[in-house]
């Protein structure tokens, strides 16, 4: 098997800077693993990496959809192996970097998912209707009631297979050898670079950029995903204020990160680094070492 780099870790850690250093130290190329950096015009929000901080690094897999269309799991596991194969064919290293679990999982384990169709929307269903009905077809369920994307594409998953995809779920084999290396830091310092780098893409300009997404008028899962941006639809449909909406936002952000920690312990094994924020570059040089023992 050949080795490949995984990157993974909570929001605002750093992992984006991290794979950057690290693919200029081992001639790698990245590919991310964010389900909301898959879309064109989700920058600032999704603190998707720019054109400087690439450094001329090949990145692949972002901005590859339009906010209008649908992307599954089981396109991102298709697309995700493809681009290992041709980086490894370049006799390159993939490094695989971002928050998205379900992702990074569904790419480098055995899953056997299948192409996925959307029947149903389930809009006239309440949380805790769709709950039900998901307990009903899967008891096995680790989902949780409140995390209606992912009960919708359970339902939708049993629809099209006619099996629970908890089935799929809970395979531990590696397809790939593979190095997972995650950043972490306490969580008061973590929440508090999640409050600084709200405030700062405050003022890159999330506002607007919430607005013209907004005023296109389309409310797609793609849409109402991303941290950011539905929170701001509630402030310009005057229910609630600006300062509510950052709030929320902050908020949102720290629930994630907090979901982020609790799934990537459970479901892979991971080596964590705590992140050394006043001189970053010691962290790349700890992990550079640990990769090359």
């Amino acid at each position: 098997m050949e080795k490949i780099i995984v990157i993974v870790g909570p929001t605002a850690v750093g992992k984006t800077k991290l794979s950057i250093e690290l693919a200029k130290k081992l001639e790698g190329e990245i590919i991310n693993a964010d389900s909301t950096q898959i879309y064109k015009d989700f920058d600032i929000a999704t603190a998707k990496v720019t054109e400087d901080e690439k450094e001329g690094i090949i990145h692949h897999l972002f901005d590859i959809k339009t906010i209008d269309e649908d992307y599954t799991v089981y396109d991102y596991q298709k697309d995700c192996r493809l681009k290992i194969k041709e980086i490894l064919a370049k006799n390159k290293i993939p490094i695989i970097v971002g928050g998205t679990g379900l992702y990074i999982k569904a790419a480098l384990y055995d899953y056997d998912f299948k192409e996925e169709e959307i029947h149903e929307n389930f809009d006239s269903l309440s949380n805790d209707e769709l709950y039900e009905k998901l307990i009903s077809i899967d008891p096995k369920s680790e989902i949780h009631k409140n995390n209606r994307k992912r009960i919708v594409r359970a339902l939708n998953y049993f629809l099209n297979n006619n099996k629970p995809i908890s089935a799929n779920n809970k395979t531990n084999k590696l397809l790939y050898d593979c190095i997972f290396i995650g950043l972490t830091t306490d969580r008061e310092n973590l929440y508090n670079l999640i409050n600084k780098r709200t405030d700062k893409m405050i003022e890159m300009g999330l506002i607007d950029e919430a607005k013209k997404i907004y005023d296109i008028g389309i409310r797609s899962k793609a849409v109402m995903t991303p941290i950011g941006y539905k929170e701001f639809f509630e402030y310009f449909d005057n229910k609630i204020s600006l300062d509510e909406a950052i709030s929320k936002i902050k908020q949102n952000c720290r629930r994630y990160a907090k979901r982020q920690y609790t799934w990537f312990k459970h479901q892979m094994n991971i080596n964590w680094f705590d992140v050394n924020f006043k001189d970053f570059s010691q962290t790349v040089e700890e992990v550079y070492k640990f990769i090359k023992l």
